[in-house]
């Protein structure tokens, strides 16, 4: 008889995971889980979601969501020029996404990635745009294997936890397109 591999959820964080045992082999990420989710979720600066296995509290990997803006003059003129003149719009940021290095490897980024957008799809808040910053050219390459239509300007920076460098990158994902179709427009700005 074979065996059964335990069936893979994704929750929001609670004091019943074990984010001590969590790690990615990426400091920040890791210290984050550990030290300051928590306190982002009760403080509702951040929700934070981690990816579990049943019967297990140490969690697979996480992922952080926070409502945020993007100036109207970040977007490529020809996104820009079909929305209202607001001097920003409202978008939904992915600020952290990390796997436990023991799981790397296995589909399970890209399994949150989507649940992420999947949420940010049916939340009644309006969102015009999923927001990710990639931390280093890694981070960039996973999130660009989603990129079905590029448009680029001047990098701006990059989130205060992952300072400015050649290899740090902020891609927009547009809601709206995203929804009606089943490829992901992204624009760098």
């Amino acid at each position: 008889m074979a065996s059964t591999a335990p069936a893979l959820r994704i929750e929001p964080l609670s004091d019943q995971h074990d984010r001590e045992s969590f790690a990615s082999g990426v400091e920040p990420l890791d210290r984050y889980l550990r030290h300051q989710a928590g306190q982002d979720a009760r403080r509702r600066v951040a929700s934070c979601f981690v990816l579990v296995s049943d019967g297990d509290r140490i969690p697979i990997g996480y992922y952080t969501l926070a409502a945020t803006c993007i100036a109207l003059a970040e977007l490529p003129e020809a996104l820009a020029k079909r929305l209202p003149r607001y001097p920003v719009v409202p978008a939904t940021l992915m600020g952290r996404l990390a796997v436990d290095a023991g799981h790397q490897g296995r589909g399970h980024g890209e399994f949150m990635l989507l649940d992420a957008f999947s949420r940010v799809l049916r939340n009644e808040i309006a969102s015009y745009a999923f927001v990710v910053d990639a931390k280093d050219d890694r981070a960039a390459r996973f999130y660009q294997r989603y990129v079905s239509d590029i448009s680029s300007k001047e990098a701006k920076d990059c989130s205060p936890q992952w300072p400015r460098s050649p290899n740090c990158f902020r891609s927009i994902l547009k809601m709206a397109t995203s929804a009606r179709q089943k490829n992901v427009d992204i624009f760098l700005i």
